[in-house]
Order: C-alpha cells, then sequence, then structure tokens
C-alpha cells in the first residue's frame, strides 16, 4: 500500500551516488511506488523539471520529468523506469541547470531528437518520441542514471571557469553526500 508521499532531501554534487551507474529495477514494488511519489512531490516543491533517484540518494535507474510544468502550472509527471534510448538525433545547445549543482547553469550540447524506451509504473513496456526541451530533459536526467552530471558535458575550459562554484558545493555535504550547508 502506498503512503502520502514526503519531501526527499536532494544530494548535491560530491555525493557518490551521483557518480555512480545506477541499478536496474528489478521489481516495481510498493517501496518502488512510494520512492516514486516521494520524488515527484519533491521535484515539485523544488522546482526542477526533472528528478532521477540517484539525486535523491537512490542508485536505481528511475526518474521522473515534467518539462511543461511551469509554463502551464499543470501537473502532469512522466514515470520513467529502466530507460533506454532507441534512437537519437540531430544536434541543440541551450543551457542547462540542476537541482545537484545549484546555482550553475553552462550550455551544454544534446541530441536534438529522442526516441526513449522505458518502463512505466504498472510495468508496461513504453516507447516516447521527444524533442526540443523535453528531448534535452529526458537526456539530462538519463546521465543522473549512468553517473553524468551536465557539468561533466561541458567544454574543459568552462570547467575550470566554475571550478570553485562546483568545489564549494562538493564541500557543503557530508561523508554520505548530503548537504550539510542549507545557503547553498
Amino acid at each position: 500500500m502506498t503512503r502520502k508521499p514526503k519531501l526527499l532531501d536532494i544530494h548535491l554534487a560530491g555525493d557518490k551516488c551521483l557518480i555512480e551507474k545506477a541499478k536496474p529495477v528489478q521489481d516495481i514494488s510498493p517501496e518502488i511506488k512510494n520512492l516514486v511519489n516521494d520524488m515527484i512531490l519533491t521535484m515539485y516543491e523544488k522546482d526542477g523539471v526533472g528528478l532521477a533517484a540517484p539525486q535523491v540518494g537512490k542508485s536505481l535507474r528511475i526518474f521522473v520529468c515534467d518539462p511543461d510544468w511551469s509554463k502551464t502550472d499543470v501537473k502532469n509527471p512522466l514515470i520513467i523506469i529502466n530507460p533506454e534510448f532507441l534512437n537519437m538525433e540531430g544536434e541543440q545547445s541551450s543551457d542547462e541547470g540542476c537541482l545537484s549543482v545549484p546555482g550553475i547553469f553552462e550550455k551544454v550540447k544534446r541530441f536534438d531528437k529522442v526516441t526513449l524506451k522505458y518502463l512505466d509504473l504498472h510495468g508496461k513496456d513504453q516507447i516516447i518520441e521527444a524533442e526540443g526541451f523535453f528531448a534535452v530533459v529526458l537526456q539530462h536526467e538519463y546521465d543522473h542514471l549512468d553517473g553524468i552530471l551536465f557539468i561533466d558535458k561541458i567544454p574543459k575550459i568552462r570547467q575550470l571557469v566554475i571550478k570553485k562554484k562546483v568545489s564549494l558545493i562538493k564541500s557543503s555535504t557530508d561523508e554520505n553526500g548530503e548537504n550539510i550547508r542549507h545557503d547553498i
């Protein structure tokens, strides 16, 4: 039985869970459903358009997203479990930010159109095609499942420019990767 969703802590750059490849979900259990509901609540409460399980300290191949809600105020979360890209094409470049790397926004190159296969919360295979901003969100969240942050994808010269900010974020976490300073 599912319970009322609860707000989860966002893990910041420096957390080992954010640099590890997440494990596939074997069974969509009540615990997984609770985690997904917690992630959805947390995504909206933290003003994100996506949130991956590693960002809340869970090494599982799950993410939630809702790229349109900030523009429409209508909440329509998409739940993605064990995703796999079937096709990626074109190129675009846009500014990205991340709840796990607060205060940093950088231009990232991504594919413009993607096709993603995944399981929904009922364990059913789904396929979605996305382009533009939606494609960016899917790729950004998918990267979290492979231990990649958006700042890993920017040019080395830009990484040097933001190095001090990233170091400050990393120094604000405890040995479990949890934020111990709330001024960041």
